[in-house]
């Protein structure tokens, strides 16, 4: 009863640890705020998504090119 027990307590904390992972995700996406928070979560599953993250930053923080005088 005791082994019944504690695999119920092991489960149902991973089961809320995923479920908060998930909820934490869907906030995340809605106030884009995902490399903050998610970034270290996505490196940790996908290793390569670290370069891919830092290109997407780089792509963001350009500026865009300034209209000439001449232009409307």
């Amino acid at each position: 009863m005791d082994g019944l027990l504690a695999a119920v307590v092991v489960l149902a904390g991973f089961g809320l640890v995923l479920s908060a992972l998930a909820w934490l995700g869907s906030r995340v996406r809605r106030r884009g705020i995902g490399d903050l928070v998610m970034g270290p979560f996505d490196e940790i599953w996908h290793p390569a998504a670290h370069l891919t993250r830092i290109e997407i930053q780089a792509q963001e923080e350009r500026a865009a090119p300034m209209p000439s005088p001449s232009d409307r």
